[in-house]
């Protein structure tokens, strides 16, 4: 039986899984009526960033699994990679 990280990557093939991540900072902002989430990761330099509609317990110092996308944004003309999070989960 298939797990639900490896369904949604055979459904999706540039989703990238990681488990056991250590979770350096986290920030979290209101947008809207979203609370946009950052995460800095051990071993990356790139930000990881995922919504929910309320604000979420610190993940600092965590070990989290993550499925996530590389994409770009836009922040202030200045282009930035950063990975989108379709799911966390605590290890």
């Amino acid at each position: 039986m298939k797990t639900e990280s490896e369904k949604l990557q055979e459904r999706h093939p540039d989703l990238v899984q990681t488990n056991m991540a250590k979770v350096i900072s986290h920030v979290q902002r209101v947008e809207g009526d979203w609370s946009i989430n950052t995460l800095m990761v051990e071993g990356h330099e790139v930000p990881f960033r995922y919504k929910r509609k309320r604000r979420y317990r610190s993940l600092q110092g965590a070990l989290v699994n993550l499925t996530y996308y590389p994409a770009t944004v836009t922040v202030a003309g200045i282009e930035m990679e950063v990975m989108n999070v379709v799911r966390i989960k605590r290890s």
